[in-house]
């Protein structure tokens, strides 16, 4: 196995199934990040020691995924599904 299809594989395998799965572990990993940085941990030793070797991700991925108001979008996403399962029932009860 070449280094490229190993890294194509470790690609795919650490790609989410969809968008809220991905979130959930963005979350996830922010929790963490937030729970050991109250005892003034570098973030980078965060990641070395705690990130790296669970979620198989690199520390560029890591940095990325800092940025982002995850929280806030999995609710947004959410109330999209729900709003969407209200209006597929509200449309199933016209034809009945």
């Amino acid at each position: 196995m070449t280094i490229k299809t190993a890294s194509r594989l470790t690609n795919i395998y650490n790609m989410a199934y969809n968008r809220e799965n991905l979130l959930k572990r963005i979350i996830e990993v922010q929790n963490i990040v937030l729970e050991h940085k109250k005892h003034d941990t570098p973030q980078i030793r965060i990641y070395e020691k705690y990130i790296k070797d669970r979620f198989h991700i690199s520390y560029s991925c890591f940095n990325e995924w800092m940025t982002i108001p995850a929280k806030t979008q999995l609710k947004e996403l959410q109330t999209a599904k729900e709003k969407q399962k209200e209006i597929e029932k509200a449309q199933l009860k016209l034809f009945d």
